[in-house]
């Protein structure tokens, strides 16, 4: 009894060190992947404005905060996989991917990005969302050039995580988002094709009173 009184204290007091240096580098890294969900989601509007350069630099603002985030818990290998920091990953892959597919650049990859593949496949999955909301934008401002392509680019990324059959806790719910993402597209799908026919029926009429 008398060894378990001399040598409790200072394993407790070893393990107490330990969960307040683990808990310090959580509450460091929280405000940080914070502002990071912020930049990304002011990005996001950003490029609904069109306003490419200011979400560019919104996106690298996001990822520099995220750096941080990843270097403060860095030493806590279980804190990697921590909710909020996955949160801040998935909105800033969602942002830089539709900044590319919408500006026609190349899609970043998930190294390019520096963050978690099931992080980037569940903000691919969200990106579906935004692009249909330019989509829309576009075809409430009688442009529909760009709405195939749109349309197609939603389709690879459905194609895509359709193949992803893995676990939940491997993939971070990616199967939820997988039929949120075909939900979206099918609306889409069909809300393209109604102003496709629209806009041919009256080019139709033009032609014909054209002709009158």
């Amino acid at each position: 009894m008398s060894q378990l009184r001399d040598n409790l204290p200072s394993i407790a007091e070893r393990i107490r060190a330990i969960f307040l240096a683990k808990d310090g580098a959580r509450e460091k890294a929280l405000p940080l992947c914070r502002d990071s969900v912020r930049y990304s989601s002011n990005a996001i509007r950003a490029i609904h404005r069109r306003q490419f350069t200011k979400a560019k630099e919104l996106l690298g603002s996001a990822q520099n905060q995220l750096k941080e985030a990843e270097l403060t818990i860095s030493s806590c290998s279980e804190l990697k996989n921590i909710g909020f920091l996955k949160d801040a990953q998935k909105e800033f892959a969602e942002a830089s991917i539709t900044l590319a597919l919408i500006t026609g650049e190349s899609l970043p990859s998930p190294d390019e990005l520096d963050i978690d593949p099931a992080a980037y496949l569940n903000g691919m999955g969200e990106a579906v969302g935004e692009l249909r909301r330019y989509l829309l934008d576009s075809i409430r401002q009688g442009d529909l050039s760009r709405g195939e392509q749109l349309l197609e680019a939603m389709d690879d990324i459905y194609d895509v995580l359709l193949t992803m059959d893995f676990p939940d806790a491997i993939t971070g719910g990616l199967r939820r988002t997988t039929d949120i993402v075909r939900s979206v597209l099918e609306k889409t799908r069909s809300d393209l094709t109604l102003a496709i026919r629209q806009k041919n029926l009256e080019d139709s009429l033009g032609e014909f009173r054209g002709q009158a």
